[in-house]
């Protein structure tokens, strides 16, 4: 696969990604004092339910992009510590792996039905807070140089 349908196929995963955990963190996260407990749980189910069928399709698409780029990267450049850019990229790639061990936590907890409205905040909170480190060290990567 070409490197530019890599990089589409990422960025299109990733901002869909990183735009549904922000929308739950400084959206959701909002209304809740405004909406009764038994309401929110209810919309809290609702995004489960429909995150349980779109999202897998999103981070494997997601991961198996970043894979493939990180591979042609690491085969031009060498080891993640030969450069700033791989060590930028090898930051990266562990803060994605993190995240990764969350979502499948989540999946978890979600399929179990034991994901409470407290572990469906902290674990966005905690996503969101890797994500825009995951953006800013991508931006990085191209213009950090040690």
């Amino acid at each position: 696969m070409s490197y530019g349908v890599l990089v589409g196929l990422h960025l299109l995963c990733g901002s869909i990604f990183i735009g549904i955990v922000a929308f739950e963190v400084l959206i959701l996260e909002g209304i809740r004092p405004h909406l009764p407990a038994r309401t929110m749980a209810l919309v809290e189910q609702g995004i489960h339910l429909r995150g349980r069928k779109i999202m897998p399709w999103v981070v494997v698409t997601l991961f198996a992009s970043g894979i493939t780029m990180a591979y042609q990267h690491y085969s031009n450049i060498g080891w993640p510590f030969d450069s700033s850019f791989g060590t930028l990229l090898a930051v990266k790639i562990l803060l994605a792996l993190s995240v990764l061990v969350h979502f499948i936590i989540a999946m978890k907890h979600s399929i179990c039905g034991d994901m409470t409205s407290k572990r469906f905040k902290y674990t966005h909170l905690s996503v969101f807070a890797h994500m825009l480190a995951i953006i800013f060290l991508a931006k990085g990567m191209y213009y950090i140089q040690w």
